[in-house]
């Protein structure tokens, strides 16, 4: 294991994980909860964060983004950190519903059609979110090479996206961090 994922995994157990009872999106109960915001906006680790995803995309991406707050961070840290080591990224976020007034639409920022985009998140569970991201940004005309999360909590995101035909992988599993999937 690299020393950047090592301290993103420590840093994610010891500040995004949380134990309890918490009621996930889907409305099902969980022992444990995630916020890995925690570990994508702490500045200790988040340009290990960037590092780690940076490793994952394929060399032709030409933008990273998702649907909003999940995307967000991973993203514009992303595009950052790659500006600064000579890869050159676009970021972008997909909002939830269409914006009525100014440009209109559900992308707001650098996307462009025919761009080879990164769907990412932060933490899935089941991946709709994901997918949502990654209908909204082949609509817009971009074409989606990779879903990525930071955490893959569930397990069902990879099975998913393939229905699709698209490709999906995590940075951390919930087995890395000592769970079992809860997916379905």
């Amino acid at each position: 294991m690299s020393e950047a994922r090592e301290r993103v995994l420590a840093h994610l157990l010891e500040h995004s994980v949380r134990r309890g009872e918490f009621v996930l999106k889907s409305g099902r109960p969980s022992a444990w909860f995630i916020d890995s915001k925690q570990t994508i906006g702490a500045p200790e680790v988040m340009v290990d964060v960037a590092t780690l995803v940076l490793e994952r995309i394929p060399a032709d991406t030409d933008a990273i983004g998702g649907l909003t707050m999940g995307a967000d961070g991973v993203s514009f840290i992303t595009a950052a950190v790659g500006a600064t080591r000579g890869r050159g990224l676009r970021a972008f976020s997909v909002r939830k519903e269409v914006k009525d007034h100014g440009g209109g639409g559900r992308i707001a920022g650098a996307l462009r059609a025919g761009d080879h985009v990164v769907v990412t998140e932060d933490t899935v569970t089941r991946g709709t979110s994901l997918i949502e991201a990654a209908n909204v940004i082949t609509e817009f005309g971009a074409h989606v090479e990779l879903l990525l999360a930071v955490v893959d909590r569930g397990g069902s995101a990879a099975a998913m996206a393939a229905e699709r035909g698209w490709r999906f992988d995590a940075l951390f599993s919930a087995h890395d961090l000592g769970f079992e999937f809860e997916g379905t």
